[in-house]
């Protein structure tokens, strides 16, 4: 079939040699002997196998580009799966980092009410103490003020019994005083 194609093909390809003078079928005539040889040239290839060959090459690297389409789409689905899984990292990765800082908020949170806790406690315990030096020291002040006033009363006391008392009277205080501090004692 392909074969009579090839020569229909040809010799319609081939119309214009019937125009030529003189007759067609004689090895003169060039037209002819173009004809013969590019005949034998389609018969020589078809005879080779050309045509199968030229088709086994086409389906070949039609196989190949189908490999290669393939392979580029395994390729792209494998890209696709490494994409996927790192994004899935890069999600986990950065709920763990927002985990990480809402803890750090909340350390840094306790650890501001412990200080403010502890710094009360400081305040109240310097308040007491700054409470018991100033009681301290109002005692201290108070002793001594009871102190003077008692040594200022005993001078003013002794000034006015010595002036007022008689050695009878003094000898009598002196017993009276042993007395009062045996009784005491004892």
């Amino acid at each position: 079939m392909r074969i009579v194609l090839a020569i229909a093909l040809t010799l319609g390809a081939t119309s214009p040699a019937f125009a030529a003078s003189g007759p067609f079928f004689s090895m003169s005539n060039t037209n002819f002997v173009v004809l013969l040889g590019f005949l034998l040239f389609v018969g020589i290839l078809l005879f080779v196998k050309v045509p199968s060959l030229l088709g086994g090459q086409l389906d070949a690297r039609a196989e190949g580009i189908q490999n290669e389409l393939n392979e580029a789409r395994a390729l792209r689905e494998e890209a696709q799966t490494i994409l996927a899984s790192y994004e899935r990292k890069q999600q986990e990765v950065q709920a763990q980092a927002d985990r990480i800082v809402a803890a750090a908020r909340d350390d840094a949170a306790a650890a501001a009410e412990d200080a403010k806790a502890d710094l009360e406690i400081s305040i109240a315990r310097r308040l007491v103490a700054a409470e018991e030096q100033i009681a301290s020291a109002e005692a201290s002040a108070v002793k001594e003020v009871r102190d003077q006033a008692i040594s200022i009363a005993v001078a003013a006391a002794d000034q006015v019994i010595a002036k007022q008392m008689t050695a009878t009277e003094a000898n009598k205080l002196i017993e009276a005083a042993i007395t009062d501090v045996n009784d005491k004692l004892h």
